[in-house]
């Protein structure tokens, strides 16, 4: 019986259904892997090689794959031609922040094609991000149609947002409450929407496409301007809560003496882990954010290392309670986070936990930089074409 990559049946309750079901399977394992040969695919699903066959060739002629010539290779028999994604299907990824709206064009395989940022003068209303962001779409739109087509978009928000309809329940950085950020959005572009957590999305590209490959338990930590959040992956699958709204390590308690957070709480991780003072000590601005690892490692004024182990010490109490209450296989660190580690490994090579729950445990920087959310929000972009592969027309 084919098995899918969650690990259920494949079987439906009739031949079209199986058919979908299968050419379902066939992409996603071609997305992932970014291209396997047809003895791959035959080996991976236990379809037979007639089957595969005549997937593959519907799936070439939906233009969601292509093939390319039989490689050689070690293996006994004929050479098995390469199955690798198709370029024209591409998802839209919008990231709304306190002083931007960035746009990615994600295509299969988690290509990033084109990125483009809009700076803003001020924080944005969700009527004034979802604004931005459909005169940034529909500016892409002429170059796109002539080799692409869109099939979504997948937004990635710094906040608390409801997975059943993409409702923003929460974003404080930019002040938006209730804001039907998704809908907005379909309504002004025409294509369907579908929004998550930044950090959420950021977990689902590094396992699909970066550090965290082929674990099936790892946290994804990022730091950014809109604060801390964590995305879960928990036996292979995102763990998002009964609403969606797992993973806010930001808002972990590390310092019962510490300030108020904009949550109401005392000593929120993000009070104390925060990338506006460790501008403030390097001198550095958001527009020069790229030597921050280096500043940190190799620090001139003595404030810098008191600020980086100040830092560093409120960030490993935090990961602590999330190895002994998740005991994950890896954690993954972005953003600034990213840099505080490169600054200090040896203290976060050790944060603690219990001993039996952090055995085999790797902390280490997340591997897809600042691609990583909108490879991210490109996944969630997709997910709809490579559920239902038979519905795309090419």
């Amino acid at each position: 019986m084919t098995m899918d990559r969650s690990g259920s049946p494949a079987r439906g309750n009739s031949n079209d259904h199986l058919r979908r079901h299968n050419l379902s399977v066939i992409l996603d394992l071609v997305h992932h892997e970014r291209g396997m040969s047809r003895s791959q695919l035959t080996g991976r699903t236990g379809l037979n090689r007639s089957t595969i066959g005549g997937l593959v060739s519907e799936l070439v002629d939906r233009k969601l794959v292509i093939e390319e010539g039989a490689q050689s290779s070690n293996q006994v028999g004929r050479p098995s031609p390469m199955v690798r994604p198709g370029s024209v299907p591409v998802g839209i990824a919008v990231n709304p922040e306190v002083d931007a709206i960035t746009l990615g064009v994600v295509g299969l395989g988690g290509v990033l094609i084109t990125t483009v940022r809009r700076s803003l003068r001020s924080i944005p209303t969700a009527a004034e991000a979802v604004a931005v962001a459909a005169e940034m779409v529909d500016a892409l739109r002429p170059t796109l149609a002539k080799t692409h087509r869109i099939v979504g978009i997948g937004a990635a928000i710094p906040g608390l947002v409801r997975s059943s309809d993409g409702l923003v329940r929460l974003a404080p950085h930019l002040n938006w409450v209730d804001e039907p950020f998704a809908a907005l959005l379909a309504k002004a572009t025409g294509l369907s929407v579908s929004a998550a957590n930044d950090a959420r999305l950021g977990a689902r590209g590094e396992r699909a496409f970066g550090a965290g490959r082929g674990i099936d338990d790892l946290l994804y930590v990022n730091g950014g301007g809109s604060g801390i959040g964590g995305g879960i992956i928990s036996a292979g699958r995102p763990l998002g809560g009964e609403a969606g709204y797992a993973g806010e390590l930001g808002h972990t308690m590390v310092n019962p003496g510490g300030t108020r957070c904009h949550c109401g709480a005392i000593g929120c991780l993000e009070t104390e882990v925060r990338r506006d003072l460790l501008l403030g000590v390097t001198g550095l601005t958001p527009e020069t954010l790229g030597r921050l690892a280096s500043e940190l490692r190799e620090p001139q004024n003595p404030r810098v290392t008191e600020e980086v182990e100040r830092q560093v010490a409120f960030l490993a109490t935090a990961l602590r309670t999330a190895v002994n209450l998740l005991n994950p296989r890896l954690i993954l660190l972005g953003g600034f986070l990213a840099a505080l580690h490169n600054a200090d490994r040896s203290r976060l090579g050790d944060v603690g936990a219990l001993r039996a729950s952090a055995e085999g445990l790797e902390i280490r920087e997340a591997e897809l930089g600042n691609d990583l959310l909108m490879i991210g929000a490109g996944e969630l972009a997709l997910e709809c074409l490579i559920a239902d592969p038979g519905a795309f027309t090419g």
